[in-house]
């Protein structure tokens, strides 16, 4: 079964590239460091090292207190992080700097895991959440490196994916694999597709550990007295296509009740951030782009968030969280950010990425679900006119993160017997 897979993976490589390069013709990040993609780049200096790959800017966010506990434990100890998109890259390298190694996880083919486990030397691979990269796990189980699923989850519309490829990913899971799942749910879920039930734990989820940068709530503060400092303000975070028009009608919809509210609309990818643009400005939507400092939202509807690692900032700024990729069938992004801030959160009815976070500040009330714009125009005319409203929700929401804390101690302490070893 895996000597098809390779097959696969090899017949697909020159189509990622491709889009890789014409990717880059927009945005030049994308042929930086390319041949990591390959497994190439420099060897870790010293000891073997502590390797830890989280996929993308949301697992990068959630893995910080991991990695900030580890270079504590483990002084001296090269640390890797590998990602796979270039935005997950470059917001390791604004948390972290020079503290540790940051490069691409290599395409899933042997060549390229053999030349990246060579240069690499981790002494244990640490995967947030779950990537199932056949190649890496059989090379890592060949060559004795641990490997542990940290966070881990399947959801239920993957699951069913998973089974029809049993034979391959049983083989994939059966390499040593250590799993530290987030829910009962999950666990079984990894069972149920060949996971080994004596290496399956339940540990929670480490998004609930994470800590807010440092003076957020100040800059909080600054980014709102300069953009509506006697308006109140909603944030759209981590936008997709198909949601924009939905939002924006909805802030029309609040500005026409007599709400003169400030949307701050941040769209998930930076290489949308000219198409968002495009699009406000074909609505005859008044904004201001973050991403020029001169520019003052103060007389205009929408301040549209083109910078990257600001988006807590942005919900620091506003009275209300709407958390995006959830009216449309992308599967929702993280609810955490506003809850540790103690803000009222809406979402859309698509979080399948995110279920049981979603269903824990449901089910507390510190969230409440909006199928359109219109339900949306409802719930935000409710919370922005009713302070106590929105502080009883934003106090729920940050006391459902406070009760789940915890999962990062438990999974250091699996951890533990490893690196020493």
């Amino acid at each position: 079964m895996r000597a098809l897979y390779i097959v696969i993976a090899y017949l697909l490589t020159p189509v990622v590239c491709g889009i890789q390069w014409w990717r880059g013709f927009k945005d030049r990040s994308y042929w930086q460091n390319f041949r990591q993609r390959f497994g190439f780049g420099p060897r870790t200096v010293g000891q073997k090292s502590i390797w830890v790959h989280a996929v993308s800017v949301g697992e990068v966010q959630a893995a910080v207190a991991l990695v900030r506990r580890l270079l504590e434990r483990y002084p001296g100890v090269p640390l890797v992080l590998t990602t796979v998109t270039t935005t997950g890259a470059q917001r390791a390298r604004a948390l972290f700097g020079s503290e540790i190694d940051v490069r691409y996880i290599p395409y899933d083919l042997p060549g390229a895991v053999r030349r990246f486990l060579q240069r690499v030397q981790p002494r244990v691979a640490i995967i947030l959440e779950t990537e199932l990269w056949p190649n890496l796990y059989a090379a890592c189980g060949k060559r004795g490196i641990p490997l542990v699923l940290a966070s881990a989850r399947v959801s239920p519309r993957s699951v069913g994916r998973y089974r029809l490829l049993a034979r391959l990913f049983r083989e994939t899971l059966a390499h040593g694999i250590m799993i530290a799942a987030q829910s009962e749910a999950d666990a079984q879920r990894f069972r149920s597709i060949g996971a080994n039930p004596d290496r399956t734990h339940v540990t929670g989820n480490i998004k609930f550990d994470f800590a807010l940068p440092p003076n957020v709530r100040e800059l909080g503060a600054t980014l709102r007295a300069q953009h509506a400092a006697a308006r109140p303000v909603w944030v759209a975070g981590s936008t997709h296509a198909g949601e924009e028009v939905q939002l924006l009608d909805a802030q029309r919809n609040l500005r026409a009740a007599g709400i003169d509210a400030l949307l701050i609309l941040v769209p998930r990818h930076p290489n949308r951030f000219d198409e968002v643009a495009a699009l406000l400005t074909n609505q005859n939507v008044s904004f201001a782009r973050r991403s020029r400092s001169g520019e003052s939202a103060a007389d205009c509807s929408v301040l549209l968030g083109d910078t990257l690692g600001e988006l807590v900032t942005f919900y620091a700024a506003a009275d209300v969280a709407f958390v995006a990729g959830s009216l449309v069938p992308i599967g929702g992004h993280n609810l955490l950010e506003p809850a540790a801030l103690g803000m009222p959160i809406l979402t859309g009815p698509y979080n399948f990425n995110s279920e049981d976070i979603a269903r824990l500040l449901l089910e507390a009330g510190a969230a409440q679900v909006v199928s359109d714009a219109t339900a949306l125009t409802a719930a935000l005319d409710r919370l922005l006119r009713d302070p106590q409203l929105r502080a009883t929700r934003g106090g729920l929401a940050r006391a459902t993160l406070d009760a789940n804390r915890g999962a990062l101690s438990r999974v250091l302490a699996l951890l533990e017997p490893i690196i020493v070893a």
